[in-house]
């Protein structure tokens, strides 16, 4: 009896040793917890000085807020990471149809908040069904890039289809820094999915043709480009402030009582800067830490689909890692002064409540479609 209670122990323990516990590529778990550990972190960091710079009076406001964001997330991740493939496939199309729904719905009666369309008012919440749509745009494709050549049904037409509306509803708000993305996302999955190279070339040219025309026909496209290809062209305040962050941080950063302080007039700190505000408080370890992880994400991921021999687990796999992690090289790029401005965030650091609630729901699903289950 006890040998056998041994044995079942040695035999947990050797999965866990292998990162696969219960099926889990534990790479990916153990990877996103520490991104959400770390944000955590981070937002001690930053909401005091975002606080007050809003005039907030409480100066862990904009923490507790996360804090519960955090907790709704890690919930969602964790149920969602219970489901089985056919029942995620079943929800990530939901939530594609659900996301482009709301979404018009957004641009005929959402606010419009610095020129954008983007958002639906729920009390106190602000509900942004585009970060829904990526997780669920990387799912319902790969459905269809899925499809056998002899059911007779036009696969790739149906994705160029979805692609097409997504396109619209997301240059109408108008975000071009979601739409780049969700482009990003379908050629990947394309290539995955073993169309030619001259179909992702022509993604490419479409993707840069809409965006010259972005920057003709927009004048907030064609400031941002402009102020990243000439600093002295514009306001570049927000930028030159997160490269004065970077630098004052050094290696090993400040002690948290003897820093200098340029978070404080760094604008949107707790969001769109927070990878700026972790080098200053910790040091440049922390940053390398932070695009550890997320190549750690990469990795698995990818790897993962190109050894999965189903068509639809390689594309959706492969859709849901470039969501996250072109995200995050944008964030960082922009933090990092390499890339034009644009408000997106860090998945699981950046405070925000949908950002942060599609994130979890997008590990939920890649945890899903990475499990290996006993045959």
């Amino acid at each position: 009896m006890l040998e056998a209670t041994l044995s079942r122990l040695e035999a947990g323990a050797a999965k866990v040793r292998a990162g696969q516990l219960g099926g889990y590529d534990m790479a990916l778990v153990y990877a996103f917890g520490l991104l959400a550990l770390t944000g955590l972190v981070l937002s001690f960091a930053a909401s005091p000085v975002a606080a007050a710079r809003v005039g907030i009076t409480e100066p862990f406001y904009f923490t507790e807020r996360h804090v519960i964001f955090l907790g709704a997330t890690l919930t969602g991740a964790c149920l969602t990471a219970a489901l089985t493939p056919l029942q995620a496939r079943r929800i990530g199309i939901l939530a594609a149809l659900g996301a482009l729904f709301l979404m018009a719905v957004a641009l005929l009666v959402g606010p419009e908040i610095k020129g954008a369309k983007r958002w639906i008012p729920i009390g106190s919440f602000g509900l942004q069904p585009s970060e829904f749509l990526k997780p669920g745009f990387a799912i319902l494709v790969a459905w269809f890039l899925s499809a056998k050549p002899d059911s007779g049904f036009p696969g790739f037409l149906a994705s160029l289809l979805v692609y097409g509306i997504a396109s619209v509803l997301l240059l109408s708000q108008p975000d071009y820094g979601q739409w780049l993305l969700l482009t990003a996302i379908w050629a990947v999955m394309l290539f995955v999915a073993g169309f030619s190279w001259a179909w992702i070339a022509a993604l490419g040219s479409a993707a840069a043709s809409a965006l010259t025309l972005g920057y003709l026909t927009q004048s907030h496209v064609r400031a941002r480009i402009d102020r990243f290809l000439d600093p002295s062209s514009g306001d570049a305040y927000q930028t030159d402030k997160a490269a004065e962050a970077i630098r004052s941080g050094g290696v090993f950063g400040h002690d948290l009582h003897e820093a200098t302080g340029v978070k404080a007039s760094l604008p949107d700190s707790q969001t769109d800067f927070v990878f700026a505000v972790a080098i200053e408080e910790f040091g440049l370890l922390i940053g390398l830490l932070i695009i550890g992880l997320f190549a750690v994400i990469a990795i698995r991921g990818l790897t993962a689909a190109l050894a999965s021999t189903d068509v639809f687990k390689r594309c959706a796999i492969a859709g849901l890692t470039t969501a996250l992690c072109i995200q995050a090289s944008i964030n960082i790029g922009v933090n990092l002064g390499v890339l034009p401005a644009k408000g997106m965030t860090l998945p699981l650091i950046s405070y925000g409540g949908s950002s942060m609630l599609a994130t979890g729901f997008t590990a939920g699903l890649l945890l899903v479609l990475t499990r290996k289950r006993r045959a």
